[in-house]
């Protein structure tokens, strides 16, 4: 077994200084066979080959039923478990791989057991909680803490910060550093839109980790470009905040992929250049919301200007 400074997951967050390039990746349906799975895959890594990202994270997703009283625009399709994906059909990826758990839906020794399997060089995960208070869960946030800080040799782990909440209520990075205490190494964005409230909270929590002499956790900062009105309702779904400008120019011009795009890119160049300032380790994670062509190949584009602005 690597030790716990040569390994390649160590070594990612280590490059977080600098700022990392990751490619967020949701795996297939669950009704996928093995073998589209792994032309999904190499699909996939195809892509990603001219752009040379530090790392990957594979999502786990779950239907949310209550995290909004409105339709969800997709129907929720049950998709592959991320570490099968990742174990039987990423063959070609040898780099780091961050790992989404949403822990609701496991039992707790379901995810004790993964995460005393999991493969420590290489594999980080992020736990996620339930999406809303009303919503039924096998095991809590706090209860897979407890069950991951009870191993031995548990992945690295980092947490979701989501900058929706900080611009509501003030406190998202009081809440990451009660991540930060419970084990947490690392946090990972929902897509970040609004610029301002991107910054406000990585401000308050770069500040609140320098006064408690506090070393603070890489935070990588997701930006996915938006192709469509149905994409935007997506993201109006999830909780993503757009800018009411930026909506209106993504609903009323006739090309909204550019409008999104271009704002994606100005506010990578402003969140690198404000991280680096604030001397704040981070990374920026590239994502298509949707399997759209046009929105996949926007998101590559956009990652291979990132890892120029990043150098």
């Amino acid at each position: 077994m690597a030790s716990a400074e040569t390994t390649r997951a160590a070594q990612l967050l280590a490059r977080t200084r600098d700022g990392v390039l990751l490619y967020g990746l949701t795996p297939p349906r669950g009704t996928t066979t093995p073998e589209q799975a792994d032309a999904i895959a190499e699909a996939a890594l195809a892509r990603l080959r001219s752009v040379q990202v530090d790392g990957l994270i594979l999502y786990d997703v779950d239907a949310e039923a209550d995290r909004s009283s409105t339709p969800r625009p997709f129907s929720f399709m049950p998709m592959m478990d991320p570490s099968v994906f990742l174990d039987r059909h990423l063959a070609g990826w040898a780099g780091p791989v961050v790992v989404y758990r949403a822990v609701g839906k496991y039992t707790g020794d379901e995810l004790g057991e993964w995460l005393s399997e999991a493969d420590r060089d290489r594999v980080l995960t992020v736990l996620v909680g339930a999406a809303s208070r009303r919503e039924v869960v096998r095991t809590s946030l706090p209860e897979a803490y407890r069950r991951r800080a009870a191993l031995s040799r548990p992945p690295r782990m980092g947490g979701i910060v989501i900058v929706e909440r900080h611009a509501d209520a003030g406190g998202e990075h009081e809440r990451m550093l009660r991540k930060q205490d419970a084990g947490c190494e690392f946090f990972v964005s929902q897509v970040c839109y609004d610029l301002d409230h991107t910054r406000n909270l990585l401000s308050d929590y770069a500040y609140g980790c320098r006064d408690q002499g506090l070393d603070p956790r890489p935070v990588v900062l997701t930006l996915a470009p938006c192709g469509s009105m149905k994409t935007l309702e997506f993201m109006s779904w999830l909780g993503i905040d757009v800018p009411g400008w930026l909506r209106t120019e993504i609903t009323r011009s006739g090309d909204p992929l550019t409008a999104s795009y271009e704002q994606c890119v100005a506010n990578a160049r402003a969140l690198i250049a404000f991280c680096r300032r604030l001397s704040l380790p981070f990374g920026v994670n590239v994502e298509s919301l949707t399997n759209r062509k046009i929105e996949i190949d926007a998101s590559i584009d956009l990652a291979r200007e990132i890892r120029n602005l990043l150098g």
